[in-house]
């Protein structure tokens, strides 16, 4: 999903559990629960976002992911524990990379095959957070105390058990979201850059491609920051927003 280029990725494996184990020791006990919750959402995220990539290849003639056992919903293909790790704790992660072969594609062509393998995992995390929002309302509808007990409660612990479900299933909203608008960011490695940067002239396809241990230090800088959270609060928020008044309408039609 993150690390399809070459580099090093000890040394980046370690400044991000570093920056992962400081940032568990300054959670509060609340956050550390609140973050045991979103781990349903994290793992389906990842797992289908990785499918996704998998399944658009092998429609378009690459089987290479398929015949690894990548074209499958199972986490245990798709997970890697670094990058989920600190999906959870620092909300930016990754999962086991998708071998593509754009040469095997045959029902279009190298570039726009690539682009359609990497725009297909954001597109099913925004799917899967439409779905994830119907359940949310289906749960306003039919245990209305569950959202009440979710908004009003002091501490989680004190939550009802349906209100830990919905909050559960918002935390899976907003993990789809975030991982859907997170990825489509235009730098490398992420699958934003292979999406826009194909459409770039070839000469700054080519400065890029000859800078990416400087634009990967200015990731992880932008990253550490918080630079990069509030680049993208904004449009998640737009998003998440856009889905919930959709549904919102949509469920009206029927009550």
């Amino acid at each position: 999903m993150l690390f399809g280029y070459n580099f090093d990725r000890k040394t980046l494996y370690i400044i991000m559990i570093v920056l992962g184990i400081l940032l568990l020791f300054s959670l509060s006990s609340f956050s550390i629960l609140s973050t045991i919750l979103t781990l349903p959402g994290v793992i389906i995220a990842i797992s289908c976002h990785e499918f996704a990539h998998a399944w658009m290849a092998n429609r378009l003639g690459d089987h290479t992911a398929r015949n690894m056992g990548r074209m499958t919903l199972d986490p245990r293909s798709h997970l890697n524990p670094v990058g989920l790790i600190l999906l959870i704790f620092t909300h930016i992660g990754w999962g086991e990379p998708v071998p593509v072969n754009t040469n095997n594609f045959t029902k279009v062509s190298r570039k726009t095959g690539e682009v359609l393998v990497s725009l297909a995992g954001p597109v099913m995390n925004f799917i899967l957070a439409i779905i994830f929002t119907i359940i949310f309302y289906l749960i306003t509808v039919f245990s209305p105390d569950a959202i009440l007990s979710m908004i009003f409660s002091a501490e989680i612990a004190g939550m009802s058990f349906m209100g830990l479900v919905a909050l559960t299933v918002y935390c899976a909203i907003t993990v789809n979201i975030g991982l859907g608008v997170f990825n489509l960011i235009p730098l490398p490695p992420l699958d934003g850059s292979k999406i826009f940067l194909p459409f770039l002239p070839y000469s700054a396809q080519r400065w890029l491609d000859e800078k990416q241990g400087i634009i990967y230090l200015i990731f992880i800088i932008l990253w550490i920051s918080g630079i990069l959270g509030v680049l993208v609060s904004a449009p998640i928020s737009v998003i998440q927003n856009f889905i919930f008044e959709i549904v919102g309408r949509v469920f009206s039609l029927f009550l």
